[in-house]
């Protein structure tokens, strides 16, 4: 279903990427690096001291390429709710959202599902379970972390929510969308080929 609103999005509405991206650790250094400079690359001591951990909810608009964000210390149903209230607060009454989310229970909790009901604006579309690749959030989640979160020495949970919305503050000022560029049929033909080299080379598979 999420491929539908990738190929052809609907309009007056906007269509959301959403997830969590959980315990992520606020690791500290135990030396300083070195940055890069002339005759040597940057450095990074491979041992750290943890000072906890952060959840990141994110909803990535698929047109505009712009990130609503929402940090937490739990990732219940209860932050999956009033990340819900943001983006209702942020979007326009005039457009109905789209969200494209995975099965994950909390984002369909009976508490979630009584607001979403007084909420008609809000249509969720679930994604097939182990299918995360076709939810585009986990793009941007893969840009952040290799760009903000990975390089970092965070001596505490404040330093790293501050370098995450620092971070993204900056994605926000020049957002680039996320084009899909894979093809349907190209998808399926490397399922099917994954399939047959788990079953056997022998055996017929069948995508539907």
């Amino acid at each position: 279903m999420s491929s539908v609103f990738y190929l052809n999005p609907p309009e007056q509405a906007v269509v959301l990427c959403c997830d969590e991206k959980s315990q992520i650790q606020a690791l500290q250094r135990s030396q300083p690096g070195l940055p890069l400079g002339k005759g040597h690359i940057r450095t990074q001591t491979h041992d750290y001291y943890r000072n906890g951990t952060v959840t990141l909810f994110a909803a990535l608009d698929y047109l505009e390429g712009k990130v609503i964000a929402h940090t937490a210390q739990k990732h219940t149903h209860r932050q999956w709710l009033e990340f819900l209230k943001q983006i209702d607060r942020e979007i326009p009454l005039s457009q109905r959202i789209h969200i494209i989310l995975d099965n994950y229970s909390t984002h369909k909790h009976p508490v979630v599902k009584r607001w979403l009901a007084r909420h008609p604006r809000f249509e969720l579309h679930f994604t097939p379970t182990g299918s995360s690749w076709m939810n585009l959030v986990e793009r941007f989640f893969r840009d952040l972390s290799q760009q903000a979160i990975l390089p970092g020495s965070f001596g505490s949970v404040r330093q790293l929510v501050d370098a995450i919305m620092q971070y993204l503050a900056q994605h926000n000022l020049n957002p680039k969308r996320y084009v899909w560029k894979a093809k349907g049929e190209e998808i399926l033909a490397k399922i099917e080929r994954a399939w047959k080299v788990a079953l056997g080379e022998d055996k017929d598979v069948t995508i539907i």
